[in-house]
């Protein structure tokens, strides 16, 4: 008996030591993995960029050899959009938390669950504008990377035809968007 309580705490304390570094950990983006002759953009991985071609999201996937290389390359795709899908999910989480503020600060009654709710429908409806335009293979180990990119224009042009979105979030993204978009990807920097 004295065994099973001896037991009993020390696999509590692994539990809680696997507890609280998994809380205290941040998880950590490779940038750069350094791989030569990779296009930069396998390199740099996933991003949210503003440069001279617009705003842009970028979504990196990779997919190891499989023996099929159409399922690769169609796996290292939907990877490639799942991380766009990322980006723009942390993009608008940052405009529901602004538009929230600003809304409690000017008086509106206006509910989490219904702003969220519009923001999930409004990234469903925007992932389907992201398009593959880069793939790679590694010579030497013949992983497959894709690169998807998906155009702020697209994000606001979508919006815009947004039938059950609530008029003022509609207004406050269309005035905020860029200024938003332009903050984030200066933080990820």
């Amino acid at each position: 008996m004295k065994n099973f309580h001896l037991v009993i705490k020390l696999l509590s304390m692994v539990l809680l030591a696997l507890a609280i570094s998994a809380c205290s950990s941040k998880t950590k983006v490779e940038s750069d993995l350094g791989l030569k002759g990779a296009p930069d953009w396998v390199n740099e991985g996933t991003n949210i960029l503003n440069e001279k071609d617009g705003r842009l999201f970028h979504g990196v996937g990779s997919a190891s050899p499989t023996g099929d290389m159409a399922l690769q390359k169609s796996v290292a795709d939907d990877r490639a959009r799942a991380e766009v899908a990322k980006v723009l999910s942390s993009y608008l989480d940052v405009v529901s938390s602004d538009y929230m503020s600003a809304a409690k600060a000017g008086g509106a009654n206006v509910t989490e669950e219904a702003v969220s709710r519009q923001i999930k429908a409004l990234t469903k409806v925007n992932l389907t504008g992201a398009k593959i335009i880069g793939s790679w293979r590694d010579p030497k180990t013949n992983i497959i990377y894709s690169i998807a990119e998906l155009d702020m224009n697209h994000v606001k042009n979508t919006l815009a035809g947004a039938q059950e979105m609530n008029d003022d979030l509609r207004r406050y993204i269309e005035t905020r968007a860029d200024n938003i978009f332009d903050r984030v990807a200066k933080e990820k920097k």
